[in-house]
């Protein structure tokens, strides 16, 4: 079972269900704004993943924090800002087989379902 998480207007959520539908790859999408987010489903991410490549330190979202917000990010400040601003989440999050993979190269999808 695979199952990818973003935000559909994505470019690079885009890229991802090319790739996955360009190579026949059955997946489930998540989108965050219309599925919603909620505290469990990112720390589980943040169990499989470091917390801190969870945020997307290159978005208008993260520069929109405060100073204070970005000095202060921990695990626990940092998945409450997520659940917050789903759009701050590092993209795509795709779980293949129980395994977590964060963020869309063709060649690191190659090696995940090698093929």
């Amino acid at each position: 079972m695979t199952t990818l998480y973003g935000i559909s207007n994505c470019d690079t959520i885009k890229k991802a269900k090319k790739y996955l539908t360009d190579n026949a790859i059955d997946y489930t999408f998540h989108d965050y704004r219309k599925d919603g987010v909620n505290l469990a489903m990112l720390s589980e991410f943040a169990n499989h993943l470091d917390w801190q490549d969870l945020v997307n330190k290159r978005g208008t979202t993260y520069r929109q924090l405060s100073d204070e917000q970005k000095q202060n990010l921990d695990k626990d400040s940092a998945l409450a800002i997520l659940l917050e601003q789903p759009a701050m989440i590092k993209r795509p999050v795709l779980i293949h087989n129980g395994t977590y993979h964060l963020g869309f190269k063709a060649a690191q999808y190659d090696e995940i379902f090698v093929l």
